[in-house]
């Protein structure tokens, strides 16, 4: 709750700062085409990167959550070897650190305090992460338990299973990098062709002449130019940055932060050099 408070004072700032920003634009630079516009599709662009935003730190939180759970498992396997029951195992866990997990294992134990069924317990626990790794993963240490089978066992590996997850995950990351640096690439070759033209090829041409329509003045048509070109830079950085995250992490918000370097710095760039 206070989380979502915070996210909503920040959107009510945001909002009021791109307000301010157009207004500011409005007064004082509308009589520059290039740069107006560019600065309304960037205040555009920051009047929705809150949502965006929140999205993505929900995204980065179910990543460190996962991360963290075969640790989690490991250190719950120890103590059950140990001679602890579930309960006393899980008020000892959460005495330690294990980052963006902690409030979930603190919550667990509260309510095994609290005398709810252990079964439960854990399905509430899975269902709050919202991560299909840990509801599996639960779902298999709720039928072990619930038919009788060694806990300790399958816990075990499961664990393993996870901590190889997590490792297939991290090869993949490296694997692709090659493929991120690559698509940065192909952007800035892209936003250096898009200058190019905006600079040399498209002022080359002074009219337009075509048969029974009237022609059109040089500066209008690098004007609308140069807009098409800044428009096909937009759209070039927010879906080679929304690729380069599926690619890279197998899930299209984590692209997200790409798109966002690739708007930004393609539509100063085409601006300051156009």
């Amino acid at each position: 709750m206070k989380v979502e408070r915070k996210y909503l004072a920040l959107t009510v700032i945001n909002a009021f700062f791109v307000s301010a920003i157009l207004i500011i634009n409005f007064l004082f630079l509308k009589e520059i085409p290039n740069i107006y516009s560019t600065i309304n599709i960037l205040a555009g662009i920051m009047l929705i990167l809150p949502v965006v935003l929140l999205q993505y730190l929900k995204y980065r939180k179910l990543k460190v959550v996962e991360a963290m759970f075969p640790a989690f498992l490991r250190d719950f396997i120890e103590l059950m070897r140990g001679g602890m029951t579930i309960e006393q195992a899980m008020k000892n866990l959460r005495k330690n650190d294990y980052k963006e997990l902690n409030p979930y294992i603190k919550k667990m134990a509260a309510q095994l305090d609290w005398g709810i069924p252990v079964e439960k317990v854990l399905m509430n626990f899975a269902k709050s992460t919202k991560s299909k790794m840990i509801q599996r993963t639960i779902s298999s240490v709720i039928e072990s338990h619930r038919f009788g089978g060694n806990l300790t066992d399958t816990l075990e590996a499961l664990s393993n299973a996870s901590v190889e997850v997590q490792r297939l995950k991290a090869e993949r990351v490296m694997y692709l990098y090659s493929q991120v640096t690559t698509g940065y690439i192909i952007f800035f070759v892209f936003l250096g062709v898009m200058i190019a033209m905006g600079k040399f090829l498209i002022p080359s041409l002074t009219t337009i002449s075509v048969e029974g329509v009237t022609s059109a003045p040089k500066e209008s048509l690098i004007g609308e130019y140069k807009n098409l070109f800044r428009n096909l830079i937009l759209i070039q950085g927010i879906f080679a940055g929304l690729s380069v995250g599926k690619m890279a992490e197998g899930k299209m918000i984590s692209g997200v932060k790409h798109s966002l370097i690739m708007v930004v710095v393609g539509l100063i760039i085409f601006t300051l050099v156009s």
